[in-house]
């Protein structure tokens, strides 16, 4: 099975974190206009998704695609894509939260995701999953603090990091994940 991943060097490397070796043929591609090249694969993962990808992506299918879309949900995207929370710093998690709403692509997906040692976790098909809905919240709240002056940023992040055990602090997260996606999210989420 021929696999065609659109990434940059951070996300690689974290789908990678656990993987030891790959069995199947993976083509890492930088640019979407790479795809072209490999329109007869057999899978296709967009962890740099933006919904200008749509029409290449739709192109694809009824092949299984699997795009990182976080804030976007299937009912806005299409209801033929698998959709995963892949925001830096999630991929290095041996569970990755995801969505579809049809088995075969569940299916595909849940063994494309083996190879790297990840286990998909399936969710409902709600914007922002559960983890990201969560850190963009806590990124919100620090953001208030810090404003209030409660604390500084160093400290609200060891505070984070020491009490919670998360690998980052909330600005670490905000850093980490981009201020545009975390922004984007909770505008979504404040119209529901």
């Amino acid at each position: 099975m021929q696999v065609v991943v659109l990434t940059n060097d951070i996300l690689k490397k974290e789908l990678l974190s656990d993987a030891s070796s790959l069995q199947e043929e993976i083509i890492w591609i930088e640019n979407l206009r790479q795809i072209s090249e490999h329109q007869n694969a057999d899978v296709f993962i967009d962890l740099l998704f933006d919904t200008e990808h749509l029409t290449i992506l739709q192109s694809l299918l009824p092949k299984t695609v699997i795009i990182n879309s976080v804030e976007k949900n299937l009912a806005e995207i299409g209801p033929s894509f698998v959709r995963i929370n892949a925001w830096p710093g999630f991929l290095k998690s041996s569970t990755i939260e995801a969505s579809s709403l049809n088995d075969n692509n569940k299916e595909v997906a849940q063994k494309i995701f083996a190879l790297f040692k990840k286990k998909l976790e399936w969710l409902p098909d709600e914007s922002g999953f559960v983890t990201p809905r969560v850190i963009s919240m806590i990124i919100n709240e620090a953001f208030i603090a810090l404003k209030e002056g409660v604390s500084t940023r160093e400290e609200i992040d060891t505070a984070m990091k020491l009490g919670t055990n998360y690998p980052y602090g909330p600005f670490e997260w905000a850093e980490k994940i981009g201020m545009e996606k975390v922004d984007s999210l909770l505008t979504q989420l404040r119209k529901k």
